[in-house]
């Protein structure tokens, strides 16, 4: 099904809305709003990696109560387990039979802070969720929220007694952004109290209407020549000489899907390579694994996509129909 563009534009001023709505919360940082919300448009899910006091839990929540949805926050520690996650059954004996206790991660919007301090096994508990979108506990499976967004955190600065995360749960996130700290004019309106990240929102939309604004998405027309140039950065990804491990398959079609949501979130029905170079790094760069001699020059996968996008020539045309 193609995108009409009536629909393109509808999509757009809903999207502008979520996102304002979104910033009554989060001042000053309308581009992470609008990338955040157009990865669970898009059914990805989110890794932040932030310094502590910049707004994850206030940006978590605030997204779900702009669509009506529900949000759960788990706080990784050394000492949490799977079932802590997913859930448990727990026989009742009143009633003589076993009852299932759900986990957090039944819900719209899950904020999963500093996950790297939980141990791998707690960690891996995540993956099925986020992958397939539900949980299998004692062999009955169990399907999470729709829409079903992991917003998952971690410190920069304290790395004691973490976990790093492995490359094949990296992979699972759509996207690695970092909120930030405002800048002066909005850390100026928080201190005289226009955003309170307590306050309650008002929904503006329903969980409903971002699943039809994903399925509008898929419509979104992707010029042959714009999927050969993601398939060209993804290439060079793997052949840079700085690089061990390039961006996989499953990269290429998370970089694909999100620039189809960007695009009609901007208004058009199809995508241009300005929509390809604008997402590229917080698509791609988490994916990579640099060579260690790399990394002891101070090179940063932030910077090998950077170049690839300047070596790898984009299409000439704008990618419409």
């Amino acid at each position: 099904m193609t995108i009409a563009q009536v629909q393109t534009t509808w999509f757009a001023e809903t999207f502008s809305l979520l996102a304002e709505n979104v910033e009554q919360a989060i001042l000053g940082k309308r581009h992470v709003v609008e990338l955040v919300l157009a990865t669970a448009i898009s059914g990805g899910h989110v890794l932040l990696e932030d310094f502590p006091g910049t707004g994850k839990t206030a940006l978590a929540r605030a997204i779900a109560q702009t669509v009506h949805g529900t949000n759960s926050r788990i706080q990784f520690t050394p000492d949490l387990l799977p079932g802590d996650v997913t859930g448990v059954t727990v026989f009742d004996q009143k009633q003589g039979e076993f009852e299932f206790h759900a986990g957090p991660v039944f819900a719209n919007i899950v904020l999963a802070d500093e996950i790297n301090r939980a141990s791998p096994k707690t960690q891996s508990a995540l993956l099925e969720v986020m992958e397939e979108g539900h949980v299998t506990v004692d062999g009955v499976t169990r399907q999470v929220g729709d829409p079903f967004l992991v917003i998952a955190t971690q410190n920069p600065i304290e790395q004691g007694g973490t976990y790093r995360l492995p490359e094949a749960q990296l992979d699972r996130f759509m996207i690695k952004t970092s909120v930030g700290y405002p800048d002066e004019a909005a850390t100026l309106r928080i201190l005289q109290g226009v955003a309170n990240p307590r306050k309650t929102l008002d929904a503006v939309a329903t969980t409903e209407t971002v699943v039809a604004m994903g399925e509008l998405a898929r419509g979104v027309y992707v010029n042959p020549l714009i999927s050969d140039y993601i398939m060209r950065i993804v290439d060079a990804s793997r052949r840079a000489t700085e690089v061990r491990l390039g961006v996989s398959v499953r990269g290429a079609i998370a970089l694909s899907r999100l620039v189809m949501t960007w695009a009609a979130a901007h208004g058009r029905t199809y995508v241009t390579p300005d929509d390809v170079r604008e997402l590229a790094v917080a698509a791609l760069a988490h994916r990579l694994v640099l060579e260690p001699e790399a990394e002891f020059d101070g090179v940063t996968a932030v910077d090998v996509i950077g170049q690839i996008l300047l070596d790898v020539s984009a299409p000439r045309e704008n990618g419409s129909q």
